[in-house]
């Protein structure tokens, strides 16, 4: 092998060194990003919300989606914010809304200019009985499959698709959730001026349905599309 071969293959493995250090960079800047989310999300703190998406960015929630910066401004201030704080943009006295964030899987495309995450959020929420307005507590778990991109240099949310999969009272638990506790989106803005701009097709569901919200990512090991089968994941299969 030449010198020159040598110089090559060795700027070639610096390169690639280079590509995988960011990468590893951007997994950590994707999390942190989402976990920031969580913290935001816990406090009531709307606006700093957000200013985490990106301009074109959306929300999937509770059948509905959410779109551009209107859209989630939408969502985040004129309803979350409005029904839960009385449009004050921090926490207010007596009000628990905590969105741990679980399970973070981060996968950045290889031009570092996307990135997807699987994870979850299993929440504690609720008034105590010294707070104003209605009093209740609730547990809910949800799967996230996000979207992100890097606008300017800085990683934003592209896409906040978050599917709750159950919901509980603290005094009787989820075993005795109602079918359809939580209704999906089924009118769109502007007719309802607070919903979404389009809805989910086909409308996900809540415990005790189960479905699987699909992967964006491979098997690990086999490196096959995971399959995902729901046909027992509701009420009325058929064996």
């Amino acid at each position: 092998m030449t010198d020159s071969d040598k110089l090559a293959k060795l700027e070639k493995r610096i390169e690639t060194l280079e590509h995988d250090l960011g990468v590893q960079q951007d997994i950590n800047d994707v999390r942190k990003l989402q976990y920031a989310y969580g913290y935001f999300i816990d406090k009531s703190q709307y606006d700093e919300v957000v200013d985490l998406f990106a301009e074109d960015g959306e929300v999937w929630f509770l059948g509905g989606i959410y779109k551009g910066k209107a859209g989630v401004k939408r969502l985040y201030i004129d309803r979350f914010r409005t029904h839960f704080t009385d449009n004050h943009n921090g926490p207010r006295y007596g009000w628990l809304l905590d969105h741990p964030q679980l399970q973070m899987i981060v996968d950045v495309a290889p031009d570092r200019k996307t990135a997807k995450v699987r994870g979850r959020s299993m929440m504690q929420a609720g008034t105590h009985e010294t707070a104003a307005g209605q009093q209740r507590q609730w547990w809910e778990g949800g799967i996230y499959e996000n979207q992100y991109v890097r606008e300017d240099g800085v990683w934003k949310i592209a896409r906040l698709a978050y599917f709750p999969h159950w919901h509980g009272t603290f005094q009787e638990g989820w075993g005795k959730t109602p079918i359809d506790f939580i209704p999906m989106a089924t009118v769109t803005y502007p007719e309802d001026p607070l919903g979404p701009d389009s809805l989910i097709d086909p409308a996900p569901r809540l415990w005790p349905a189960t479905d699987i919200v699909p992967f964006h990512y491979p098997h690990p090991v086999t490196g096959k599309p995971i399959k995902i089968d729901n046909s027992r994941a509701r009420e009325g299969y058929k064996d």
